[in-house]
Order: structure tokens, then C-alpha cells, then sequence
């Protein structure tokens, strides 16, 4: 049972489209249930991405013991359950979307991928702090939970494993969103270094490692001087508590005064450095 998460509009239905034609067209029939689109919708977007394997099969479906039959009737390889917040169970009388709800549906689509022996992917909405939203316990039930993150104004969205039981969580998936749909970048460091100048200043080079690959990624930072009060500290890419602590490390042990100053930083191509990798290259922007 395989969890995949991400803001509106990212593309985490087109790369679930995408998934179930290649593994219809390799390993058999895959049942696509959709809670949120038409059949109709979902075939517009399958002619748009060449996604129209005859073993790929469509339901829109909101019942989840529906949705049960047809997976008994069916008897798909994989299935994908898009989304979690739309199914609801006729014996609960709460609203579909509720913790209950969502709770009843897990549970009922884990007995039966865990007794059908059938692969699922379950797409799950997030809150407005980009968290994973319904009850908790939904992702400790599943075995797997993936985040598909980016910036809906950039091309390159990122792929990332929260909780794996099957491997490791620190390897990421680059992809463009381009017309005919989500592409693999096999080079993740050319997206995420611009026409890089090493004489351009406030800009910086890192190497960071994302589970098995090293990956080289630029920071740019601009301190421009403030007549305000209190000046800004704006961090795309970079917590902006980590922002602050190099910042008071810059200014007690190399004397530079930031508060007078406005700081804003940016990751290039809408990577997210988490922990102390990046510490050394904000520094030197």
C-alpha cells in the first residue's frame, strides 16, 4: 500500500496515469478508480499523454465496497485509488473526507491489497502547511509514503520517499512536466544550477547528496540594506530558522552586522535542502 501526496495541480494524477499505461502495457490489467474525475476527463487526459493501454481500465467510483467488487470482478495487477478523501463507507453516516471515513476506506483498502496480493497506490490531499491531511494513523498503515513536491510555476518536480518498509527514504525522483506529460531527468544538477558565473556575487555552488546521488545545486542570496524596522528574512528552498542561525553565527564570529539588513535566499529549480547540508554554501552567498 504505497501513499503519494502533493499540492493541487503538481501532477500527481498525470504521473499516476502515466504509471498505470506502462505497468498495464508490461504486466496486465490495471484498474484506474477516480473519485475526483469523469471517465470521460480521465480519457481526455490519456489521449493528451499517449496513456491508452487496452489493459488499463477507468472507474469512477466513490463507494468503496463498489469499488471492491469490480477490483473481485476485475482482478487487476495494480490499482490506483485517486483519492483517499473522496471514498467513503454507506455504513458510516460522517461525510466523505472525515477522519472516520478516511480511517474505514484505509483500512478497507489494505484487506484487500493485503489479502488480494494486489499492489496499491492511494493519492491523499495535503493541508494548506503542504502536511499530509487526515488522520495520522493513515500513514502508519501503509507501507510506503511519497511526496511529490515542486513549485506549480516551475517545469522540475521532485518525487520524494517519506516512509519506506521496502528500502531506503533518501532518494528522489527528478522529473520536467512538459506537454506530453512527466519526463525522467537523469541529470538532476543541470536543473539545478542556472548559467552559473563563479564570479557572480551571491551565488553559490553545493554538492548535496539525495540517497545515492550527488547532486550539485546553486544558492543565491541577495542582503540589500533597509530603512524598516524590522528587516525581512524571506527562504525559498532553505528553512528560515536555519536562514536566522547562520545569520547570528555570521554576526558573532565575523563581526558583519545583518540588522539593518533585508536577507532573501532561493534554491535554484525548487529544491528543498533539509538539515545542516547546506549550511556552508548560505554562508558564502
Amino acid at each position: 500500500l504505497t501513499l503519494i501526496s502533493g499540492a493541487p495541480g503538481i501532477g500527481k494524477s498525470t504521473l499516476l496515469l502515466q504509471t498505470a499505461n506502462n505497468i498495464a502495457k508490461k504486466y496486465g490489467k490495471v484498474l484506474y478508480i477516480s473519485g475526483e474525475e469523469s471517465e470521460e476527463q480521465i480519457k481526455m487526459r490519456g489521449d493528451r499523454l499517449l496513456a491508452l493501454s487496452p489493459e488499463l481500465y477507468i472507474i469512477s467510483e466513490t463507494d468503496v465496497l463498489n469499488v471492491g467488487m469490480h477490483i473481485e470482478n476485475l482482478k487487476p495487477v495494480f490499482v490506483i485509488a485517486d483519492s483517499i478523501q473522496t471514498l467513503y463507507k454507506s455504513s458510516i453516516s460522517s461525510a466523505p473526507g472525515s477522519v472516520s471515513q478516511v480511517r474505514e476506506c484505509s483500512n478497507e483498502l489494505m484487506r484487500i491489497a493485503k489479502s488480494g496480493n494486489i499492489p496499491f497506490f492511494i493519492v491523499a490531499h495535503v493541508t494548506k502547511q503542504g502536511e499530509l491531511a487526515g488522520p495520522r494513523v493513515l500513514e502508519h498503515m501503509v507501507d510506503t509514503v511519497l511526496s511529490f513536491e515542486g513549485e506549480r510555476t516551475e517545469e522540475f518536480r521532485i518525487l520524494r520517499t517519506i516512509k519506506n518498509r521496502f528500502g531506503t527514504t533518501s532518494e528522489i525522483g527528478v522529473f520536467e512536466m512538459r506537454n506530453s506529460g512527466l519526463e525522467e531527468v537523469s541529470n538532476p544538477s543541470e536543473v539545478f544550477l542556472e548559467e552559473t558565473d563563479a564570479a557572480r556575487e551571491g551565488s553559490v555552488v553545493i554538492g548535496i547528496m539525495e540517497g545515492t546521488r550527488p547532486i550539485l545545486v546553486e544558492i543565491q542570496a541577495l542582503v540589500a540594506e533597509t530603512k524598516a524596522a524590522f528587516p525581512r528574512r524571506t527562504a525559498v528552498g532553505v528553512d528560515t530558522s536555519r536562514l536566522n542561525l547562520i545569520l547570528a553565527v555570521l554576526e558573532k564570529k565575523l563581526k558583519i552586522s545583518f540588522y539593518n539588513c533585508d536577507v532573501y535566499v532561493n534554491v535554484v529549480g525548487g529544491l528543498n535542502i533539509e538539515g545542516t547540508l547546506g549550511d556552508l554554501g548560505l554562508a558564502l552567498a
